[in-house]
């Protein structure tokens, strides 16, 4: 594992520095999910939890107690059983999860209702995500209620329920430089995926055809899972923001938008390329991708630290707005084209999304109402678009079902900003070189 022992008990112990004096905090892992009957979608365990721990099983909790004498990181997890490890595979167990994890303490998941309420109580605050899972909420409370029924004869309940999230995801939300190694051979990853498929591409080919190419080259490099649902977009299906059908024919002439990243180690990778089936742009499909580039490398430009997080929007914004107007697309005043955001016709979406354990990460864009600073470590997509949609009579035929959007993985660095996915081409030149090659 890329992340060390040390790191994850750093993170546990600035976490712990931020609670209360006599709290508690409370993270259970992800449950498994039924995709039909009797079988289950690949386990992913939350991100929240692994960022804590790194333990990636089912069937868990983690439980922080600053300032216990007798250890401030209790886990709750399943117990070994030959019998299970036959069926579904290795448990780590209790004993696992204090030699392998660094738990202090650890305890069958069977025996927790047992156990927590008595860490639950006498307790000032409990840290504890509300709203994420029904089922646990409902024990979270039933212990707490417990407790309250027990006042009576001396059992104190905790004083306070406080939402964990917003001191996690802050924490979360400045990458360290473990993480950022990661982030990095994820976005290696990725872009020699984007080359592959563009050096196989041919009109006649099915989407789900480049789709497979692509999680053949995540897995083959060590990355198993894509982290989202790969999009496979060609022609007028490219102008369809979240397409994940990828069942469409290939034309000649048209182009091909695909967005898709591998997860390595639960962190994310998010790129997007578009680039012609048959190797070579039209000239209208040219003056369009130039156009996006031009946005991205303007809001690329403007990622440094003291900029806020809006400044790269708004760049991309007055870029695409501005070459709209000199194709013929838009027609008035360029700012008053803005103001009333008459871009939007094309240009939907905003210009990018943090990015880490999630592919859309945690953290607040705006701080006491006014957009964030960016500062190092902070880790962001930029992905500007254009999307003509085929049924706009508005403009010239031309024009209509063209969708193009570039989109590059970027952190935020002490000068400026480093593109994590710069080894995947995009110009236009070095996109008919690759594909002629």
């Amino acid at each position: 594992m890329s992340i060390s022992k040390t790191e994850y008990a750093r993170r546990r112990k600035n976490l712990m520095a931020l609670m209360e004096p006599n709290s508690i905090a409370i993270i259970p892992s992800a449950a498994e999910q039924v995709r039909s009957r009797d079988t289950h979608y690949s386990f992913r365990q939350d991100s929240d939890f692994y960022y804590l721990c790194g333990f990636v099983e089912p069937a868990a909790v983690l439980v922080l107690l600053p300032g216990r004498r007798h250890g401030q990181f209790v886990m709750f997890c399943r117990e070994r059983d030959p019998t299970m490890e036959l069926w579904h595979g290795y448990r780590a167990g209790p004993e696992g999860a204090c030699a392998q994890y660094a738990a202090d303490d650890a305890f069958p998941i069977g025996d927790i209702d047992e156990i927590l309420p008595g860490l639950l109580e006498g307790s000032k605050r409990v840290y504890y995500s509300m709203g994420r899972s029904p089922d646990f909420d409902s024990q979270i409370m039933g212990w707490v209620n417990s407790l309250r029924s027990k006042q009576a004869t001396g059992a104190v309940p905790p004083g306070e329920l406080t939402d964990l999230d917003h001191m996690l995801h802050e924490q979360r939300l400045l990458k360290s430089a473990a993480e950022l190694r990661v982030l990095r051979k994820a976005g290696a990853i990725t872009a020699r995926a984007h080359q592959q498929v563009m050096r196989n591409c041919r009109p006649g080919m099915y989407e789900y055809e480049l789709e497979a190419q692509l999680q053949y080259s995540f897995a083959s490099a060590g990355a198993r899972h894509a982290a989202y649902p790969s999009i496979v977009g060609s022609g007028e299906n490219g102008c369809i923001l979240h397409y994940v059908e990828n069942s469409g024919k290939m034309r000649d002439g048209d182009l091909v938008l695909i967005d898709a990243g591998c997860e390595l180690e639960c962190y994310a990778s998010d790129v997007t390329r578009t680039f012609p089936v048959n190797g070579r742009f039209s000239g209208e499909q040219r003056a369009l991708y130039e156009l996006v580039l031009k946005a991205q490398q303007a809001a690329i430009a403007q990622i440094k630290p003291g900029n806020h997080w809006n400044q790269p929007h708004d760049t991309s914004v007055r870029v695409i707005t501005e070459g709209l107007v000199k194709l013929g697309l838009l027609k008035g005043k360029v700012s008053n084209l803005i103001k009333r955001e008459a871009y939007r016709s094309f240009y939907m979406h905003r210009v990018g999304h943090w990015m880490g354990l999630d592919v859309h990460d945690v953290g607040d864009y705006r701080v006491a109402g006014e957009w964030r600073v960016l500062e190092p470590g902070m880790v962001l997509t930029v992905e500007p678009g254009i999307y003509v949609s085929p049924h706009d009579t508005k403009v010239a035929k031309k024009w209509r079902g063209i969708g193009i959007r570039i989109e590059d993985d970027v952190v935020v660095t002490d000068s400026g900003c480093e593109v994590l996915t710069s080894s995947l081409p995009k110009t236009v030149e070095e996109i008919e070189a690759l594909m002629a090659g």
